[in-house]
């Protein structure tokens, strides 16, 4: 588009803070919980190979998630931030008593039937999901710590996720010892935590329309990251 001199062209309004969450959690329509391998998972239709591929695949981005997380720290000049955002680490990794979700996946893994050591080789892990895992990690690395924050924000959708596994996996798949769907029962609470303040710096970080817009856009490629991740098993557990 040209201008004339004098000619200018009108700024975007951004939107109120209420329209731009509304905007952010409109975009659960993408998530992964929709897509057809969850979809049949959470219908009781998937074999105890294809259980077992998904918990090994998934262990990846667990994983990942501390790396992550400190990735984000290191970026972030902000003491009250860190302060919150390291609890994340602690969360995952472990602390004192609380020996945390990695282990907590750990124990997934061997109440669907997968050693300790199997799943911790990481030797089933699939091309596709190292590399859609890997890309996120590069991600908070290489952008601001407020944008990094804004990927987080697919939390918003994953407590939902987990209460239908917690509701449907006993029914479905009888032969998985309930006590490896801890991690399920400990993310709910702890996702609910987590996106009050990620959602917190995101409104009060990305202002103008622009800046709206790009959280939207970043957003998208976290969903992205999670959808190419169940396309990449579903190919490899047909």
């Amino acid at each position: 588009m040209t201008t004339t001199p004098g000619q200018f062209i009108a700024e975007v309004a951004p939107w109120s803070r209420e329209e731009f969450e509304m905007h952010l959690r409109a975009k659960g329509e993408r998530y992964h919980i929709h897509h057809a391998f969850n979809v049949k998972m959470n219908s009781g239709l998937l074999t105890p190979d294809q259980i077992r591929g998904w918990v090994a695949n998934r262990f990846y981005y667990q994983l990942n998630i501390p790396n992550k997380d400190s990735a984000i720290l290191t970026n972030c000049p902000d003491r009250d931030t860190r302060r919150k955002w390291v609890l994340r680490i602690l969360d995952h990794d472990g602390w004192e008593g609380n020996p945390g979700g990695i282990e907590a996946w750990s124990r997934l893994g061997e109440a669907v039937g997968i050693s300790r050591t199997d799943l911790w080789s990481q030797r089933h892990v699939v091309p596709g999901v190292r590399f859609a895992v890997d890309a996120y990690v590069n991600f908070a690395r290489h952008a601001p710590w407020q944008e990094a924050i804004c990927s987080s924000l697919t939390e918003m959708f994953a407590p939902k996720i987990h209460q239908q596994r917690l509701a449907n996996w006993p029914q479905h798949y009888p032969w998985i010892d309930p006590e490896g769907l801890h991690y399920f029962r400990s993310r709910i609470s702890l996702a609910e935590r987590d996106v009050e303040h990620g959602l917190q710096v995101t409104l009060d970080h990305f202002l103008t329309r622009a800046q709206q817009e790009r959280a939207i856009h970043i957003l998208e490629f976290k969903l992205d990251v999670l959808w190419s991740m169940m396309d990449a098993i579903e190919r490899a557990y047909p």
